[in-house]
């Protein structure tokens, strides 16, 4: 979506989507600090793999190609992924700098910090089910795949 309806979300959405890193001014102008913000982090080498493993399309073709511009071609994926993680992870960091409800999420500790996540969003429901999902793997790749 483009355009006002590509953030008008309703009122108890959550919102889970790595591209909202590059729409964070619309967002603070949207949301502000009124919004609930969680930062979703993962290991970065685990994360630097993974993008690297995809070098060849999407974001990552885009920002070797586009973004970042003429990297050469002696840089090796890994680095380009290093770079591209850092770049957006300092651009969610300075976006939520003056927001007052945000919480760092590790997903290597999801288990732990889901409780924290379930308070800091007044949620109700059944909890142990819902600590459950984390147990369910979703876009798995082969073993030995980043």
């Amino acid at each position: 979506m483009l355009g006002p309806s590509r953030l008008a979300y309703p009122d108890d959405h959550i919102e889970v989507d790595n591209r909202l890193a590059w729409l964070l001014g619309r967002l603070d102008v949207e949301y502000g600090t009124e919004a609930a913000y969680v930062h979703l982090r993962r290991d970065p080498d685990a994360a630097a793999m993974s993008h690297a493993a995809r070098i060849e399309f999407g974001i990552m073709a885009a920002y070797r190609e586009a973004i970042i511009w003429r990297v050469p071609a002696t840089v090796e994926p890994i680095e380009i992924a290093r770079d591209y993680l850092l770049t957006v992870g300092r651009n969610i960091e300075l976006f939520l700098r003056d927001k007052p409800k945000r919480l760092d999420f590790s997903l290597e500790n999801a288990s732990a910090d889901f409780e924290r996540f379930w308070r800091f969003i007044g949620a109700v429901g059944d909890y142990e089910a819902a600590l459950a999902e984390f147990d369910v793997r979703h876009n798995a790749r082969a073993p030995g795949e980043p």
